[in-house]
């Protein structure tokens, strides 16, 4: 085996209303303990092992269910089995840390790298390419030394080149969509190169195919010596998430890492501070205020600045991934979310306008400003929205005081708006969040949810925000 280390990026297929698996097949095993060999170094070892009894698969279960944020049973529960179908990339997992290197200290020992780009894809122009590439290196460039040179001739510290299926390095390309591209730790030979599936569409903006920049920002990681994240709102996180290059900025758990290897960049330069890097939320922070919270089709959404958790009946743990990947034409950091169960679609609402989404695409017409649903034009944004299943009216949010508007008849209610704790008694601070759920209101106000019933409007409970979004901290 060749000394460097060897990275496959693979494309993430969301699935939007997941289902898990009920009972667990002989095929399913034969899977479980294939997928364990090789992401988990599982070895070949017969009948139980240790004081307890714990096989060697139920020691490399948990530690693949910790890895990934899963509930840790050390069984082959259904969302264990979601996860290990999921396309994802070819270096195991051994790492259950956020950042990580490749160990020993696998790094450049200089600061100035040469780059080449050996061929171009079809897919692209030749200057989108060339751009995406180098700026995807500044990606790197702009938090530590190094410094990244384009040579045209000879050889590079970092060769670039697009190749398709067996295209000589001992690591052929699949064809269309799984392996995107793959790239080698520093070294020698072969090492720092990054190599891309030419079977796949690669894109300069667009989200209907794999946007190169993201995609070789990630490889570059490894060209310079990260190994994988478990942190799933970092670039080097394993599987691929469509974001957008224009607002891109390199998350913190991946300026952490690199940083661990070169240092800080000590040039004042005022872009790398502004934005700063974001950090993914953490569910089990008693602290966080969410953003919205709402139902779709059984299901409950969390949202997060940049992140949304999805839990459904069947799981026993929230799955937590960027909103742009499951709507890649969403806003983030929304201010309120509720879902239409007269049209079933589930709206987002950022500042003065309302996105609407049926599955993954936007609803025609849409973005609309929040004057389509007859709010005063001096409402600059909403709080937090509520659809009531028993009247039929959604229940908009803004201060101290909310809207009802009238789904059926698409008109805002008469004598409105009133005021929040005429309604909802004891609930004297700012609406976060709400959500309806099986009969019961609650009101998100800052890390506190109120129950109530909407009806009579009695409070019952006063619970932690994470109630329903639970810690996978186990």
């Amino acid at each position: 085996m060749r000394s460097c280390s060897l990275c496959i990026i693979l494309s993430l297929a969301v699935a939007v209303y997941c289902v898990p698996v009920s009972q667990v097949t002989e095929q399913d095993e034969h899977d479980a303990e294939s997928y364990l060999k090789r992401f988990f170094n599982l070895t070949e070892q017969e009948g139980p092992s240790g004081r307890r009894g714990i096989s060697a698969v139920s020691r490399k279960l948990s530690e693949m269910q910790r890895f990934f944020g899963l509930h840790i049973t050390g069984t082959l529960d259904a969302d264990t089995m979601t996860m290990m179908k999921k396309p994802r990339c070819g270096v195991p997992d051994t790492n259950i840390a956020r950042f990580s290197t490749f160990g020993k200290n696998l790094k450049w020992e200089k600061n100035s790298l040469t780059y080449r780009i050996e061929n171009y894809t079809p897919d692209m122009s030749v200057s989108e390419v060339d751009d995406s590439i180098e700026k995807a290196l500044q990606v790197w460039a702009k938090v530590t030394p190094l410094r990244f040179t384009r040579i045209y001739s000879g050889t590079a510290d970092i060769m670039i080149s697009f190749g398709r299926q067996a295209h000589g390095d001992n690591y052929p390309f699949d064809g269309p969509d799984g392996t995107l591209a793959h790239a080698f730790a520093p070294g020698l030979g072969i090492g720092g190169d990054a190599h891309f599936d030419d079977d796949e569409n690669f894109t300069f903006r667009s989200n209907r195919g794999y946007v190169l920049f993201i995609v070789a920002a990630h490889e570059f990681g490894h060209s310079l010596g990260l190994s994988h994240s478990d942190d799933p709102g970092a670039l080097m996180y394993p599987v691929y998430s469509y974001r957008n290059p224009d607002t891109f900025v390199l998350p913190r758990d991946d300026v952490n890492g690199i940083q661990s290897l070169y240092g800080r960049n000590s040039v004042k330069d005022p872009s790398v501070d502004k934005p700063q890097p974001p950090t993914t939320p953490d569910a089990c922070d008693s602290t966080m205020v969410l953003d919205a919270v709402t139902t779709l089709r059984g299901e409950m959404l969390f949202f997060k600045d940049s992140f949304f958790w999805r839990s459904y009946p069947q799981s026993n743990t929230p799955q937590q991934s960027l909103i742009t990947n499951f709507w890649p034409e969403a806003p983030t950091n929304i201010d309120a979310a509720y879902e239409s169960q007269q049209s079933g679609r589930v709206l987002l609402f950022k500042d003065r306008k309302v996105w609407a989404f049926a599955g993954y695409e936007l609803v025609r017409g849409y973005p609309k400003k929040l004057s389509s649903f007859g709010l005063p034009r001096s409402v600059k944004k909403i709080d937090a929205a509520l659809y009531d299943v028993e009247s039929g009216k959604t229940l908009f949010f803004v201060g101290s005081s909310y809207y009802s508007y009238d789904e059926t008849r698409k008109t805002m209610d008469q004598g409105v708006p009133k005021q929040v704790d005429q309604t909802f008694s004891a609930l004297t601070s700012k609406v976060t969040a709400a959500l309806q759920y099986r009969g019961f209101t609650y009101i998100y106000s800052g890390p506190y949810m109120f129950e109530y019933s909407l009806r009579t409007g009695r409070l019952f409970r006063v619970l932690r925000n994470s109630y329903f979004l639970r810690c996978t901290n186990f």
